[in-house]
């Protein structure tokens, strides 16, 4: 009885061995994707809006050169010229104010998406060293915007921000008619209610995420969006009228 039993285990093993590559795909490849490093032109521009109490004349938002001195290392000769994304923002009075950076496109707030299931986001922001908040806003699977603490802004110069993304978001529907990625909506700042409000700016680099690619990618994927080519209000299955 036992050699039967060994028998049969070797027969599984090497039908197991047999089976090809295919059979057994990779579920994971890791990425790092750039959003924005604001050394060329995308597809985009970037805007600001502001709470009521803003000075005339601001927000004002606008490109310099620059990046970070940790990020040097990583910048070739025959990369374009580095250049960072900065605000300039003035409140008439203190209190709760905030503004809004986000991306435009054809004069319309525009939203990048995310690809894969991502799991940190990080960026290069320039701290004046004020009482500021800084939060990020994505928007989910179902179209819920969610506002994501980045912490603090009260430190001088440039910091590496790290930033995890709850697994509680969803990132992808399960509908075919829903929203197929997440989508970065863009960054609010907010001023502590007693902190200078007169003279604020801030910049920005190198917009990236973490990201497993193949998540979301399954056998057949490519069928999702087939075009059926059905014209509007047209059915193949309705009968013929009489």
């Amino acid at each position: 009885m036992k050699k039967g039993v060994v028998i049969l285990g070797s027969l599984i093993l090497a039908f197991a061995f047999c089976l090809p590559a295919v059979a057994q795909p990779s579920a994971k490849a890791v990425e790092t994707i750039v959003i924005d490093s604001f050394d060329q032109e995308t597809e985009w521009t970037w805007n600001v809006i502001s709470s009521r109490f803003a000075a005339d004349g601001y927000p004002i938002v606008k490109k310099f050169d620059g990046m970070p001195n940790s990020l040097r290392a990583f910048h070739r000769n025959d990369d374009p010229a580095p250049q960072v994304l900065g605000v300039k923002i003035a409140f008439d009075r203190k209190g709760d104010n905030w503004f809004e950076i986000f991306p435009e496109k054809d004069g319309e707030p525009y939203e990048p998406e995310f690809l894969g299931t991502v799991t940190q986001m990080d960026f290069w922001v320039w701290g004046a060293n004020y009482n500021y908040m800084l939060e990020v806003m994505i928007r989910d699977a179902d179209g819920r915007v969610h506002v994501l603490d980045a912490g603090s802004l009260l430190f001088q110069g440039w910091r590496n921000i790290v930033l995890n993304i709850p697994g509680s978001i969803r990132q992808h529907s399960r509908y075919r008619s829903g929203r197929p990625d997440l989508t970065f909506v863009g960054f609010r700042v907010r001023s502590a209610l007693r902190e200078a409000v007169d003279d604020y700016v801030i910049y920005f680099d190198q917009i990236k995420y973490t990201t497993n690619t193949l998540s979301n990618i399954y056998d057949g994927y490519e069928l999702r969006d087939a075009d059926f080519g059905e014209s509007e209000g047209s059915s193949s299955g309705a009968a013929p009228e009489k």
